[in-house]
């Protein structure tokens, strides 16, 4: 048996290999007894610019299911900053409980004065289980949060912009596949219709695309069903639909060795952050199954042009634009894909991580 010295090294050589395996900056703890609060900060790389991203609230098995949770995202968020051009690093936060009955005002502000404690190395946003009000708690506590409403000066909820970075994504993807970027007559599967899969329903329907819609939800899939004429698909059954395009618009990791042998669709592009369990096993599938995959780091990335523009005040007009060249980025990188040889996951981290590495070394040399 472990005695305590043994296991807290145990537990340390296990989180200190996490990091090294894809150089996380840090990783903070914050507990708090009289909250209840239980949360992971994750911050990947400050090469851009400060870390940024989401405070998620999940009620995650364990704590393990967590900091992987965490240190995914964090690392996705880095990628996703660089290959739209933002001046951010990555980083990500998640807390451990079910949001609908543990989530609270003195629960957010406790945790808003984590974040505040590390001076700017990381700014949150609203990500699965939080939304606009409790970045307003956070606020209260630390000036490190956007996507605040538009009454305290910022963009309110980012999901349009998210939604529209998606749309951009499938359009060229569209474009790529058939030739044409229209995507009226299209059959669209949307797994996960809350605030970003919801606006995404709406803009397919706007151009009359045939859309399949599954959730957890029972409420929100007959709410957004009859408001957009949607058609509701049991969630057990979303992957075996015949359909053009598949869009994860949820939790990640959905693409994988098991949901690939029954996929029947020509396109993936959706929401969700890490869509592909297995990067590299999972993209080599779909290449080798004739399946155009849009990075999800890429086409998501409308949420955090969003933030950025809040923090910079370029404005609303000026992030839509941003988000609208999602569209040329996307058919680059399936160019790059092409030309290369590569999986578009892989040539879409190629892109990014040039990006990075000619800032680290101009920083280096000046």
């Amino acid at each position: 048996m472990l005695n305590v010295k043994e296991v807290n090294s145990v537990q340390e050589h296990t989180i200190f290999n996490l990091m090294s395996e894809n150089s996380h900056k840090n990783i903070v703890y914050c507990l708090d007894a009289e909250t209840g609060l239980k949360a992971i900060i994750a911050i990947h790389d400050t090469t851009l610019g400060p870390a940024i991203g989401g405070t998620r609230m999940w009620n995650y098995h364990n704590e393990n299911e967590a900091l992987d949770d965490v240190l995914r995202l964090s690392r996705s968020m880095t990628y996703k900053a660089a290959i739209t051009g933002l001046n951010f690093g990555g980083g990500n936060a998640v807390i451990i409980g079910d949001s609908n009955r543990e989530k609270s005002e003195v629960l957010m502000r406790r945790f808003g004065r984590f974040i505040n404690n590390l001076n700017g190395q990381f700014i949150t946003a609203q990500d699965v289980g939080t939304n606009t009000k409790d970045m307003e708690f956070i606020r209260m506590e630390t000036p490190h949060v956007v996507g605040v409403s538009e009454a305290m000066g910022g963009h309110g909820h980012p999901a349009p912009f998210s939604a529209y970075g998606v749309y951009m994504g499938m359009k060229a993807s569209a474009k790529e596949l058939w030739g044409s970027d229209s995507l009226s007559g299209r059959s669209v599967a949307v797994q996960g219709i809350g605030n970003v899969g919801e606006h995404l329903v709406k803009l397919l329907r706007e151009e009359d695309a045939r859309v399949y819609i599954s959730d957890i939800s029972e409420d929100r899939l007959t709410h957004v069903a009859r408001k957009y004429d949607a058609i509701i698909v049991p969630s057990n059954q979303i992957y075996d639909l015949d359909v053009d395009i598949f869009s994860p618009c949820a939790l990640g990791g959905t693409v994988n060795r098991d949901t690939l042998q029954r996929l029947k669709c020509s396109i993936i592009a959706g929401s969700a952050n890490n869509q592909l369990a297995d990067e590299e096993l999972d993209g080599q599938l779909l290449m080798d199954k004739g399946i155009l995959y849009a990075p999800d780091f890429l086409i998501n990335a409308g949420g955090l042009i969003s933030v950025y523009s809040e923090i910079t005040g370029t404005g609303k007009k000026r992030a839509m634009q941003l988000t609208e060249n999602i569209y040329q980025v996307t058919l680059e990188i399936f160019r790059k894909s092409k030309r290369e040889m590569l999986t578009a996951n892989q040539a879409a981290l190629k892109i990014a991580e040039k990006r990075i590495s000619d800032i680290k070394r101009m920083k280096a040399n000046s």
